[in-house]
């Protein structure tokens, strides 16, 4: 699997608190020992509205974490080209928009944004309600490419998430404490209209959320998605953040079972019991 939205908390590195907000502690070995039972091989680390623009948390999370971890950055507005280029060779992919904690300019957003996909490739991840989509519609349009979180937080936003999916956004599997919808129908009409737009990701430690990531939400997910679960588990994500697919091929082929006990074997007519064969009886009809 690739977890496609994970945060992680650092406190050797700065935070901010956001609306008098700050979260516990949530480091590499925290999320390694909570997922230690599930088969993730990469993932997105996720920058949050508490840690501002900082890039030292992230750069240091990518090294520790390995090749297939990629990571989701917020960027000071007047960043350079160089700074951008510096963050994609550590691994970060995308940029942020954080429409639902933090205050920002869309326009010099997506300025950048167009500029960083210019350069690099990244595209857009978006924070945000999504009764607040169709108002945003002349901005999204710009964008060259687009992921929503936590399925669009509302089922009011719904059909202009669907929309957005059709014309082919990307919609994070994640955060299903946190949102306001029937959850599975939500999946279902998602994957209806686009299968590869769905990424699965636990969304830890889910902070603010009702409550955090449960190995339930998986199970449901996978009920219903149905025949595409590798897809919605790892192949969407690891499209999306351009890695290369994973070879989930058994490295040994399948062994016949050793035999225990010897094959049966034809017994020979000369040693069976000596008895003559009887004849049925017939029965006659009355």
């Amino acid at each position: 699997m690739f977890d496609a939205h994970v945060h992680i908390i650092d406190q050797r590195y700065p935070l901010i608190p956001n609306e008098g907000y700050l979260p516990e502690p949530f480091t590499i070995a925290d999320y390694r020992k909570r997922v230690s039972h599930l088969d993730i091989h990469g993932g997105a680390v996720v920058s949050a509205s508490f840690q501002g623009t900082d890039q030292s948390y992230l750069k240091a999370a990518l090294a520790e974490l390995g090749d297939d971890w990629v990571g989701v950055t917020r960027l000071h507005l007047d960043a350079t080209d160089e700074e951008i280029i510096d963050l994609d060779k550590a691994g970060v992919r995308a940029l942020r928009f954080n429409l639902k904690r933090a205050a920002a300019d869309i326009t010099a957003m997506t300025l950048q944004a167009i500029r960083a996909h210019e350069l690099v490739g990244w595209h857009v991840e978006l924070y945000i309600d999504g009764q607040m989509l169709a108002s945003l519609q002349p901005v999204l349009s710009k964008l060259p490419a687009l992921s929503i979180d936590h399925l669009g937080m509302s089922a009011e936003g719904l059909p202009y998430l669907l929309d957005l999916v059709d014309r082919g956004a990307r919609v994070k599997a994640t955060g299903f404490g946190r949102v306001e919808m029937d959850v599975a129908e939500t999946l279902r009409r998602i994957h209806e209209v686009n299968p590869g737009a769905l990424m699965f990701g636990t969304d830890l430690p889910g902070t603010r959320a009702g409550r955090p990531f449960e190995d339930s939400d998986l199970d449901l997910l996978c009920q219903v998605v149905g025949a595409d679960v590798p897809a919605v588990l790892e192949d969407n994500a690891r499209a999306c953040y351009r890695l290369p697919e994973r070879d989930r091929a058994d490295p040994e082929p399948t062994r016949p079972i050793p035999r225990i006990d010897p094959p049966t074997l034809p017994i020979p007519r000369n040693e069976l019991p000596d008895a003559h064969t009887q004849p049925l009886r017939v029965i006659e009809k009355p």
